[in-house]
């Protein structure tokens, strides 16, 4: 029983999100409840379930997706925020990705990400950097 994107709604995250968030994550609920007041914080739906979440802020040029959770095709449909505010704003995307998290990786490169090698450990656990830019991706 496969989802076609018109089941999927992307919609800005509000604090009542942030159990369902951290259980996403993996996080505690009330790191997500900051997240959602400091960040840009992008959730998709399909139905009644939250199946995935962005959040992303933007300093010095780069916007830096800071967390991205969920099933592939739900972390390619969010990243369009990230990668739409970058290109209004002539920005590249920056993002790291666990060495662990294959589901992430194939979403990051299906939307164009390609890496610029090795990211700082994660609680002892690889990071491979990956950059966007939009504008480039178009010409």
């Amino acid at each position: 029983m496969g989802f076609s994107h018109t089941d999927m709604e992307i919609r800005d995250a509000v604090e009542d999100d942030a159990e369902r968030l951290a259980a996403l994550a993996d996080g505690p609920p009330d790191v997500m409840r900051n997240l959602v007041h400091d960040r840009t914080v992008r959730v998709a739906e399909e139905g009644d379930d939250t199946v995935g979440f962005v959040s992303f802020d933007a300093e010095r040029g780069t916007v830096h997706v800071t967390q991205l959770a969920g099933t592939s095709e739900a972390c390619e449909r969010l990243l369009a925020d990230p990668i739409e505010f970058a290109r209004r704003e002539h920005m590249s995307v920056e993002l790291l990705v666990p060495e662990s998290d294959g589901q992430i990786r194939d979403a990051v490169e299906t939307a164009g990400f390609e890496s610029t090698g090795t990211g700082p450990r994660f609680d002892g656990e690889e990071t491979t950097r990956y950059r966007l830019e939009p504008e480039r991706a178009e010409h």
